[in-house]
């Protein structure tokens, strides 16, 4: 494995652990100069002012005429008499005109952004820099991130703890418009004891990924990296051709690893490409999702003696999903909406609940009532991980997870029509922080699920532009690849499909309040598909007809208590559905 692709692993797998140290090579790209480089400018103004030329050396002009080495501050207050006038003066170097705007120069490069999309996914948390300019902080504000800024030893004194923080810019040498930046090398040479603490703590506890640092200049900050005791978490310095000898020898001392790379914008790219990757197709191993298929079977099979590790499985399969849905990744319900972003968190959706869908379709098909029941906590569960606040398109999305979940539930119902056994899942009451409850089969299908806009919304899924029920078609496509052997044949499964979306849409009108008006139900794929929902309806009438009162539709309680009351919810459904072309479609 590749160091590059190691990184990639270490941060997707362990959000938030890995600090990053930016160096003047991230921001070279946006052609801002580095602080010795606006110090040797600025002895080139002081000189042109007094009538003198400061060429070829103007640091050597400048110790030979003044007698000590050019600093930062000093010549500014020799430029500048007023905070005003040494903003003005500096904000040349670090701000751009309004050419350079246009050109795009001095302006967040590539690579900030790409550090921002992490910071914004949860993989990053801490950035250090010895950067003057703010381009970081523009990257991580354009999308929606207010970092909390430390340029200064004071800036530390009543700091949230780094833990507790949404994302952290550590300036190490300061920042462009304080006069009291680290340029020289006697600057650089100790930090003050507020900051080395902080540097203690940054070593210690997190990796980090140094890019666009030599190593060569900064004497304060070498030190504190060699005095860190730990090596919890790996050391990557990401160097353009050769690290230095004295990054070599911190490599060497931290055991890190060095990641050859052509520029900054490349490599942070990359690396936000290869976690994106990883974590969209981060789906459950095979192995282990039989594993617990088999055992859940081992478990339906023998109620009466397994109902304490069916509940086991159930449990700790579902506390696991409910950890994973509460990282910052998913919690995060600011991320900018776009077909790709929707689309890898509705993946990663999947990769999360594919264990559970799995064990989820097998209690549905064969497992008993007290089984169903365990499928009935793992749902409220699951629901109680939604944010109380955000965009409203993620607060839906959130409740992706609990319509997986019972989709999966349902379809191995389906094949032997076990609505009375599954009817719990549709009736459960789930509750989110002070609210009402609400009813399963009220948020469950996916015209309910992102009822704000749901054709909207779930157009943005990737392929699913022009789609009338876009996220019910992803679903059809999803759930195939996971149960396709369980079904006899592809026109059987769609079959079933079909009758699971029946089956919410007319429990939901029975048990549901009208929301719209007093025909409303959720459409589904049903409503261009008429010739499988005629097949579907007279699937109903047969059961009804031949059953009666002990047709599965009459004892799930879903649809009506009476053989004739589900009669008549199927004759209403069908009036509906002939409307669904010009109302949905």
């Amino acid at each position: 494995m590749t160091p590059e692709l190691s990184l990639a692993f270490a941060m997707q797998s362990s959000p938030g652990v890995y600090a990053l140290l930016l160096g003047s090579g991230v921001s070279r790209a946006a052609r801002i100069p580095t602080g010795w480089e606006v110090v040797l400018d600025l002895v080139r103004k002081l000189a042109a002012a007094e009538g003198n030329d400061c060429e070829p050396d103007p640091a050597a002009w400048f110790s030979t005429k003044y007698g000590e080495q050019p600093g930062y501050s000093s010549l500014l207050d020799s430029l500048a008499k007023t905070p005003a006038e040494r903003a003005q003066i500096l904000r040349s170097y670090f701000e751009p005109s309004d050419e350079e705007r246009r050109e795009g120069v001095k302006s967040p490069t590539k690579a900030h952004h790409a550090i921002a999309r992490l910071v914004l996914s949860g993989h990053v948390r801490v950035i250090l820099t010895t950067n003057f300019d703010r381009l970081m902080e523009r990257a991580l504000e354009e999308i929606g991130i207010a970092p909390t800024v430390i340029s200064t030893p004071d800036q530390i004194h009543g700091a949230l703890p780094l833990a507790h923080m949404k994302c952290c810019v550590i300036k190490l040498h300061g920042d462009y418009l304080d006069t009291r930046i680290l340029n020289t090398p006697k600057e650089l040479a100790s930090y003050p004891p507020l900051l080395d603490t902080l540097l203690n703590q940054v070593f210690d506890e997190y990796g980090l990924v140094a890019c666009g640092w030599s190593a060569d200049w900064d004497e304060a900050l070498r030190r504190a990296m060699e005095r860190a005791p730990s090596r919890r978490f790996s050391t990557f310095f990401a160097v353009r051709g050769k690290p230095s000898e004295r990054a070599t020898a911190l490599l060497v001392h931290r055991s890190g690893q060095h990641i050859s790379i052509s520029d900054a914008d490349g490599f942070f790219e990359n690396i936000e490409q290869r976690v994106k990757a990883i974590e969209q197709f981060a789906q459950p191993h095979p192995l282990s999702v039989k594993a617990s298929v088999v055992a859940c079977k081992r478990y339906l099979a023998t109620p009466d003696t397994s109902r304490i590790q069916l509940a086991d499985l159930i449990g700790e399969e579902s506390n696991r999903v409910k950890k994973e849905l509460q990282q910052d990744r998913l919690f995060n319900t600011s991320e900018s909406v776009s077909t790709e972003t929707v689309t890898t968190r509705v993946r990663l959706y999947e990769g999360i609940c594919g264990t559970i869908c799995a064990i989820a379709f097998q209690v549905g098909r064969w497992g008993d009532r007290a089984a169903v029941q365990q499928l009935v906590s793992a749902q409220r569960r699951l629901y109680g991980t939604k944010n109380k606040q955000g965009q409203m398109l993620w607060m839906a999305y959130q409740g992706y997870p609990v319509t997986l979940l019972t989709y999966a539930a349902l379809l191995g119902a389906s094949i032997q029509g076990r609505w009375d056994t599954v009817a719990p899942l549709l009736t459960n009451e789930l509750e989110l922080y002070a609210r009402q409850p609400v009813l399963a089969v009220d948020v469950v299908p996916p015209f309910c699920l992102l009822r704000d806009d749901p054709q909207t919304w779930g157009r943005l899924l990737e392929g699913q532009d022009r789609r009338h029920a876009p996220l019910n078609d992803w679903l059809v496509e999803y759930f195939w690849g996971g149960f396709c052997e369980e079904f006899d044949s592809r026109l059987d499964y769609d079959f079933q499909f079909d009758s699971v979306e029946v089956v919410l849409a007319i429990a939901n009108h029975k048990l549901c309040p009208p929301v719209f008006n007093a025909d409303f139900h959720p459409p589904g794929r049903f409503g261009y598909r008429p010739s499988s929902r005629t097949r579907v309806l007279q699937a109903w009438r047969s059961s009804i007809e031949a059953e009666c009162e002990r047709s599965p539709y009459v004892a799930s309680g879903l649809f009506g208590s009476t053989a004739h009351e589900v009669e008549l919810a199927v004759a209403a459904f069908e009036s509906w559905v002939a409307q669904l072309n010009s109302r949905w479609y």
